[in-house]
């Protein structure tokens, strides 16, 4: 018979993902990606000057970190919404950790679907005349 895991042991991997994330926020935060030569320019962009989905997120995740929120938005709107939807989802997995609940998380196959309309849809939209405010 197995023994329940202790509240820190089930809490370990939620506070090592965070951890990572703070550090990788903490990074792009000190080292600027609106100064070139830091990071590699986006292939996609650079072959055809399409925006991709995630065109503009290391200079949203800078502008996040550095608590520019409208910045943020305007550079990437769906990287903006993403880390809002992992901090929800991690916050979610801390309290099931945290009370001895399973941590997996079930979306039906619908939710792929939808996501990647989601996606498509941004990407179109902000390589259109009409989208250029979702251009970053």
């Amino acid at each position: 018979m197995r023994t329940p895991a202790r509240p820190a042991r089930r809490l370990a991997w939620p506070f090592a993902l965070l951890a990572g994330a703070a550090a990788a926020f903490t990074y792009v935060g000190l080292i600027d990606p609106n100064h070139p030569g830091h990071y590699p320019v986006c292939p996609l962009y650079a072959l055809t000057g399409v925006y991709c989905p995630g065109c503009g997120g290391l200079r949203c995740a800078h502008a996040v970190a550095t608590g520019d929120l409208g910045t943020a938005l305007h550079d990437n709107a769906l990287a903006v919404v993403a880390f809002a939807v992992c901090a929800v989802l991690w916050v979610r997995w801390v309290w099931r950790a945290r009370t001895g609940r399973p941590a997996g998380f079930s979306f039906g196959g619908h939710w792929g679907w939808i996501l990647g309309g989601l996606v498509v849809a941004f990407t179109v939209a902000r390589n259109l005349p009409f989208g250029s405010l979702l251009a970053p």
